[in-house]
């Protein structure tokens, strides 16, 4: 019987996944509904046998982590995020940036030049697309125009930033925002003053440099494929509260 039990555990296989806290795409690691890409992933996974491990750590943490094969995989990248990550064909859900600023502001974004009328927060490390990504490297260095929050708070200090008039708006992902302003009475006093557009493609992402990552890229891809077939993807965000993304 020993023997039987060692052969059993030498097959276990686990495949960790890093990200900060982006709920709901992924959300507390011991969440009884910890994230619409972590639950996802889990049941994709076990299908075929193998165990999926969770971990919240900050975002440039993750990235650097997975780029160096310390871990599998990386929670709800986009490709500019770190595009020498190995991604997959099909993108398990998309993220759509809106622009929330207080109640009595007038402003309103409407293109890129918009911009430059006010004191944006983003985080730290994120993608927002091409345009505004070249707008951010552009201004990092200004804070009179852009301000970038870090660490796993970083959306709760943005929103405190943009009460306060520390900032005159912030950009977000609207599952993400509208999650938050249902739990925050502070945050659900921001207004939604116009999205970049178009949206971006959200992934789990996989190291460069750990020989599984192809697999398991094909494993994910061929998950998503079916469950968004069979109708399981849209059940799993109706749960979170989100609607169709076909």
């Amino acid at each position: 019987m020993a023997a039987l039990l060692g052969s059993t555990y030498a097959k276990a296989e686990t495949l960790v996944m890093e990200a900060d806290v982006w709920c709901p795409v992924n959300c507390a690691e011991n969440a009884e509904r910890p994230g619409i890409f972590i639950e996802l992933a889990t049941e994709i996974f076990a299908e075929a046998g193998i165990t999926v491990e969770y971990r919240v750590t900050n975002w440039a943490r993750a990235v650097l982590e997975v780029r160096t094969g310390r871990v599998n995989a990386l929670v709800g990248a986009g490709i500019r995020d770190a595009p020498d990550l190995i991604f997959g064909d099909v993108a398990p859900g998309i993220s759509r940036n809106c622009f929330y600023a207080r109640a009595d502001s007038t402003w309103r974004y409407t293109d890129l030049a918009s911009l430059e009328q006010i004191r944006l927060g983003v985080i730290n490390g994120y993608s927002y697309g091409e345009q505004i990504d070249n707008y951010i490297r552009r201004h990092q260095r200004n804070p009179d125009r852009l301000q970038q929050a870090a660490g796993e708070q970083a959306l709760e200090l943005n929103v405190r930033k943009v009460e306060l008039g520390r900032v005159d708006a912030t950009l977000e992902n609207t599952w993400v925002m509208s999650l938050y302003q249902s739990q925050d009475p502070t945050a659900a006093k921001l207004v939604q003053v116009g999205c970049r557009v178009p949206d971006v493609p959200i992934y789990i992402a996989f190291s460069p440099v750990l020989p599984s990552s192809k697999r398991y890229s094909d494993i994910l891809d061929d998950g998503v494929r079916r469950y968004r077939q069979d109708g399981r993807l849209e059940t799993l965000l109706q749960r979170y509260g989100i609607g169709s993304q076909r």
